[in-house]
């Protein structure tokens, strides 16, 4: 197999670069120093499996993971990472596998012989459902929010406020990022800056400070013209499929 290694941190890369090498089922390994780099490389070249970092500078090994999943033939992701912390979140976007820092040759090992098993149509898989389960980090503690439970989302910078009944919660993604994969879900754009929950939507009310809004028991939700109608007819095949007003059961 032909793999990638995405690690800033020059000793971590050598020695991981070295192990890999090292094993049987891996005939070339490349590396980068960064987020960036890493994408330059998968843009250029091909790969059965990318071991990535998730803290790096600039693009993170989750950025990296999202745009991995867009490629025609994603090769398999394993994370590679000193916390606990964000492994919900990557076997949420596919990963195959969870290293902790330091590696262990003989779990290095088993990784790599679980990638070789998959049959080539399985990295191309995408996740059965994605971020059905959102990781929020909040200094010493990590909160687990349902995205059931999400009525609205609102863009704030480079990172995303989720707003659910009893809080908000910053995550770093982007809106356009939760916009495709929670479509499914009954995620709409109704604002440059905001997805709502259909679901969670109970009226639609125009007011004289911000115009039309999508009322929901978190808050109320600009709606710009150029998203009213269509909207509307998202409000109308959830009333009558009865996936509408869920504050109400």
């Amino acid at each position: 197999m032909s793999v990638l290694v995405v690690e800033d941190e020059q000793h971590t890369r050598a020695e991981l670069t070295e192990l890999l090498g090292d094993l049987p089922e891996i005939a070339e390994v490349s590396a980068a120093d960064s987020g960036e780099g890493a994408v330059r490389l998968l843009g250029g070249s091909t790969f059965d499996a990318v071991f990535l970092d998730i803290s790096m500078p600039g693009l993170t090994g989750m950025d990296v993971a999202r745009v991995t999943s867009m490629l025609s033939e994603p090769p398999a992701i394993v994370f590679v990472t000193a916390s606990e912390s964000h492994a919900i979140e990557a076997f949420g976007i596919g990963a195959v596998d969870y290293l902790l820092k330091p590696v262990r040759p003989e779990r290095l090992a088993e990784s790599v012989a679980r990638i070789a098993r998959r049959p080539r149509g399985a990295l191309s898989a995408p996740p059965a459902d994605e971020l059905a389960v959102v990781q929020i980090e909040h200094s010493r503690r990590t909160v687990f929010v349902r995205r059931d439970d999400i009525q609205y989302a609102e863009a704030h910078g480079d990172y995303v406020r989720l707003h659910t009944a009893e809080d908000t919660h910053l995550i770093r993604l982007s809106l356009s990022y939760l916009e495709e994969v929670w479509a499914p879900s009954g995620f709409v754009r109704v604002h440059r800056g905001y997805l709502v929950a259909v679901g969670w939507v109970h009226d639609l009310r125009v007011t004289s400070s911000a115009g039309l809004v999508a009322c929901t028991p978190a808050g109320d939700v600009p709606v710009s013209r150029r998203h009213a109608r269509g909207l509307k007819e998202h409000l109308i095949d959830a009333a009558r499929s009865g996936q509408m007003g869920r504050a109400a059961r």
